[in-house]
């Protein structure tokens, strides 16, 4: 849905002149009698387009179809958080929730611990350059712990995991918790000379010849094979003492699974031919496909069906709290934004 962007390229705050000359704010919506502006509006705007990476310049005319393009796309989800912020934070002032004053001042600390900020002035001046006062930061500060604590106390504190739940979570994902067998090898590779695009018998043969006596070095002379393809494998391998792995079997080519199949732990294989030479692999060690039984995979379990239950569970809280609030449009395009994003979301939810 298109509907007309409404932040100004300029970025210059739209307001509207009384008779006397005062100042006021465009209102954009009322939700319980707390007004969102369009102030508001151009700073999510403004923090959605840098999350995004967006380096669309807002100085340019103000029909910058790139621009508006961009707010058309962020503007629904944005109306429709703000809606959802609003009246979660009045539900948490309704149930006393506030900042204190040693919690704000312990999460500032924080704050300038975490940017190695030292002193006051370094402090106010990182509030400058991110267009914040003091105040300013507070408000928005309480507005997330009061937020977070409704989110909390409302809904997740209410919300648990039968033992049902699990065993049908884990019964209809059971690939999540099963591993696929997996494979360590060691190599050595004994190269061909010349280029490999031209075919050269005698460098062929000979690199063939060489690695059968490797491989008899090892299976009848008993040499250790870790220290041969640390000192002559001319694969990369080398640095690791031809080690490969472990690697899932699956990622492996079917002929090479064959070979390995009808291999046991410490076996020598014969010479195979690559695109690089001849090599020979050592099998370290085989892993079978392993389930991780129930029991096990409880927590793994809990947390994956608390966060499916979270996510459902908040959505009909929030669609409780719009359905009690008094919420008053004063601009259709912006209203046709949040219906767009409600249209989404729902979308979202059932794909």
């Amino acid at each position: 849905m298109k509907f007309k962007s409404l932040i100004p390229v300029a970025l210059v705050l739209a307001a509207v002149a009384t008779p006397h000359g005062e100042i006021l704010e465009q209102i954009l919506v009322k939700v319980n009698g707390e007004i969102f502006t369009k102030s508001d509006l151009e700073q999510r705007q403004i923090a959605a387009l840098r999350q995004k990476g967006q380096t669309i310049d807002l100085k340019s005319d103000p029909n910058n179809v790139q621009l508006r393009k961009a707010l058309d796309e962020i503007t629904p989800q944005i109306m429709v958080d703000a809606i959802d912020e609003m009246v979660v934070v009045q539900r948490g002032k309704e149930l006393g929730y506030t900042l204190s004053d040693a919690q704000f001042k312990g999460v500032v600390d924080n704050i300038r611990k975490e940017n190695k900020i030292e002193t006051d002035e370094q402090f106010q001046a990182a509030l400058k350059s991110e267009n914040l006062t003091m105040a300013d930061l507070r408000r928005n500060l309480e507005r997330t712990m009061i937020y977070q604590r409704v989110q909390q106390n409302e809904v997740l504190a209410k919300i648990g995991v039968t033992d049902e739940e699990a065993r049908k979570y884990y019964e209809s994902h059971l690939k999540e918790f099963t591993t696929s067998p997996t494979v360590t090898l060691r190599e050595i590779l004994v190269a061909v000379a010349g280029d490999p695009k031209v075919m050269n018998v005698a460098a062929d043969e000979a690199a063939k010849a060489k690695v059968l006596q490797i491989r008899t070095r090892v299976t009848s002379g008993g040499e250790n094979f870790e220290k041969l393809a640390a000192q002559i494998s001319d694969s990369p391998s080398k640095a690791n003492a031809g080690l490969i792995g472990p690697i899932s079997i699956n990622d492996i080519s079917p002929d090479l699974r064959k070979l390995i199949e009808s291999m046991k732990a410490g076996d020598v294989s014969e010479p195979v031919r690559t695109t690089r030479g001849y090599q020979i692999l050592k099998l370290e060690a085989i892993t079978a496909t392993n389930t991780l039984p129930l029991d096990q995979a409880r927590e793994q379990i809990s947390e994956r069906v608390f966060t499916d239950k979270r996510k459902a569970e908040f959505q009909k809280y929030l669609e409780k709290l719009r359905a009690q609030a008094i919420i008053e449009w004063k601009n259709e395009d912006v209203k046709k934004a949040f219906e767009a994003g409600m249209k989404q979301q729902a979308a979202a939810a059932t794909s």
